[in-house]
């Protein structure tokens, strides 16, 4: 809990402009400049210019807005998760990496099935995430929030428990989950494309290419029965093997950013504040009218990249 609580504040000034480029905030106009390949072009700012202009408004502290109820979100949603995971094994699910019941006939150096181990530790996994998630939902809409609060510099979230009085009288309890669905999703897909990626790169990619044959020796002309022959890499495969984790999880979080910006505008929209209505977005009925806007107009992946954030052609963009 404490380590990431600490990650989280160290985090929050990225999480921080972020949020607020996903709404479509741009309080600086675009400069020339080049991008990777040296060509010239209007670029937005980028995450260290957006960051200087709020610390010129709100000074350093102000890059910290909403840190409290993403705080607690971290650490209920540590708490929950763990609590789940133990129950599920409590309930008779086997461990992560335990070996399932043998088949007659299995080796006993192997489990019946990798996949199956796969499988049923994503969906453990998958039921554990999803009931942090939904328990914490209300502090990361809050989080959004206080700090969407920035463009039309109101006070309106300005304490965790206040915020949820607010929330309670103006929306009831469904305010509190705005934008859960797609969050959910993404979280989920996300989850089930990186471990099944991870699973056949190390299955299919990796173990397969550790046996390589070699001639029998004592064999006639040298060439005999072919024996696998285990080449000394166990240590490098296995790094491979972490590499290749971090690549999927890199991938599939890149497939289901739509999930957390759609997420993420349906917090806010329509809550009161000014980045939440127009000029920066209409008022959506539903998170896949959110969805169907954002795909009409190209800007899925918005607040994807913060840096080399070229303009456009054909966008609009608000500036103060």
């Amino acid at each position: 809990v404490l380590l990431g609580s600490g990650l989280t504040v160290l985090s929050q000034p990225l999480m921080y402009v972020k949020v607020l480029v996903q709404v479509g905030y741009e309080p600086l106009p675009p400069t020339l400049g080049r991008n990777v390949f040296g060509r010239q072009v209007y670029q937005l700012p980028g995450l260290f210019a957006y960051a200087k202009h709020i610390v010129k408004v709100d000074g350093r502290a102000g890059l910290f807005k909403g840190l409290t109820p993403r705080l607690c979100s971290s650490a209920i949603g540590t708490v929950v998760h763990s609590k789940v995971l133990q129950r599920c094994f409590l309930g008779g699910c086997s461990p992560p990496n335990a070996s399932f019941p043998l088949q007659p006939g299995a080796s006993k150096k192997e489990p019946v099935s990798s996949l199956e181990q796969v499988l049923k530790e994503t969906s453990r996994e998958m039921v554990a995430r999803s009931a942090a998630t939904l328990i914490t939902h209300p502090f990361h809409v809050i989080t959004l929030r206080c700090m969407v609060q920035f463009i039309g510099r109101e006070t309106k979230y300005s304490g965790t428990l206040s915020a949820f009085a607010t929330i309670y009288r103006e929306e009831g309890i469904l305010g509190f989950f705005a934008g859960l669905i797609p969050r959910l999703l993404g979280d989920i897909l996300s989850l089930w494309l990186c471990n099944m990626l991870a699973y056949l790169i190390n299955t299919y990619a990796l173990e397969n290419g550790v046996r390589a044959p070699r001639p029998a020796w004592g064999a006639p002309g040298g060439l005999g029965a072919v024996v696998p022959f285990v080449l000394p890499q166990v240590s490098t495969m296995a790094e491979m093997k972490s590499y290749s984790q971090a690549v999927t999880g890199f991938f599939a979080s890149m497939l289901t950013y739509p999930f957390v910006l759609v997420s993420n505008l349906m917090a806010v929209n329509n809550c009161g504040l000014a980045g939440g209505l127009l000029p920066y977005a209409p008022t959506y009925s539903s998170w896949l009218d959110c969805w169907s806007q954002l795909h009409r107009e190209g800007n899925m992946s918005r607040g994807n990249s913060l840096f080399f954030r070229k303009v456009p052609a054909g966008k609009r963009y608000v500036w103060e």
